[in-house]
């Protein structure tokens, strides 16, 4: 079995190694489709998608960088005599001319329990809704967007401290676990496909910089989930005077509220806990801060924060 893998970013990369791996296994990792090289960093350089920088690679597959999947890229893929096309997060619609390049379809890794977050940020979706569980979904590729039949579904619960970062990590090494086990149920026609129920069918979204605006006023556990849920991308932040403040690591400290509520000021820097951090009033409960960066300074600690910030207590975010 001849495969293409579609991916881009760093989730995508251990279930790449993964079908390196398969190789003595009567799988041949044909070619990898990835995104163009972009700039980063603060020098601005192109550099290459992560799935892509995987060392040794470009000697065991060819690599295709297309800016779209027109008549050149087909023309590309085609010359691969690939029999299947496995995706993961790449981040381009396949058209019908597309995968009729591959004689046994596509299938894709999705990391959610679908149909229920259909789209491109599934797994801040769950950590920002406060779900109790997760999973990763193996599905047949489809015209519509994640609507393709399952093949393999597993559930993970989830313990309501996982950031993005950590989540997708948990999500990357699962993937490469299912996988080859999806291609080799495939390959001897045991893996049997079921209908997903579109009448359950939930969406996501792309996430904006804006998004990471805190709203104090919502409460205490909503602004922890979106903290969580914005981490490492694009960060929660608020306004401290005319500086952006990012929230890196903070927690609930308390649920509820003692005070008055007409007398409470969201946002408001209420004091310190020696072992929680800097808590601030939020529109429901305290949230206690324990990491924090003003834009263009490094990250502290809560202690070495307050250290140079002596005054900052009192304060109120906007």
């Amino acid at each position: 079995m001849r495969i293409l893998f579609a991916g881009s970013p760093a989730i995508a990369v251990p279930a790449l190694k993964a079908l390196a791996d398969l190789s003595a296994e009567n799988f041949v990792l044909a070619g990898l489709l990835t995104n163009p090289d972009s700039p980063r960093g603060r020098s601005g350089k192109p550099e290459p998608t992560e799935c892509a920088a995987i060392e040794g690679l470009a000697s065991q597959c060819v690599i295709l960088k297309p800016e779209k999947l027109d008549s050149v890229a087909r023309v590309l893929v085609a010359e691969l005599k690939p029999d299947i096309l496995v995706s993961f997060a790449y981040g381009k619609i396949f058209g019908p001319k597309f995968l009729g390049l591959f004689p046994m379809g596509g299938i894709n890794i999705h990391p959610s329990l679908l149909p229920k977050y259909r789209g491109p940020t599934p797994i801040p979706s769950a950590i920002i809704n406060r779900d109790t569980e997760t999973g990763i979904t193996i599905q047949k590729l489809a015209e519509e967007m994640d609507s393709g039949d399952i093949l393999i579904q597993e559930k993970m619960p989830l313990n309501g401290r996982e950031t993005t970062a950590s989540l997708s990590e948990i999500m990357a090494r699962k993937a490469a676990e299912l996988l080859p086990v999806a291609l080799k149920g495939i390959a001897d026609g045991t893996l049997r496909a079921r209908a997903q129920d579109h009448n359950k069918a939930t969406y996501c979204s792309l996430i904006e910089k804006e998004d990471g605006r805190i709203n104090w006023s919502l409460s205490v556990l909503e602004i922890d989930a979106g903290i969580r849920a914005y981490n490492p991308w694009p960060l929660s932040w608020t306004m401290h005077g005319e500086l952006r403040l990012f929230i890196l690591e903070a927690g609930p400290f308390t649920m509820e509220d003692t005070d008055n509520d007409s007398e409470k000021e969201t946002g408001k820097v209420l004091g310190k806990d020696k072992d929680k951090g800097i808590l601030i009033q939020t529109g429901r409960g305290i949230l206690a801060v324990s990491q924090l960066q003003y834009q263009g300074k490094k990250a502290m600690d809560w202690k070495a924060f307050l250290n140079g910030a002596r005054n900052f207590i009192g304060t109120k975010m906007s």
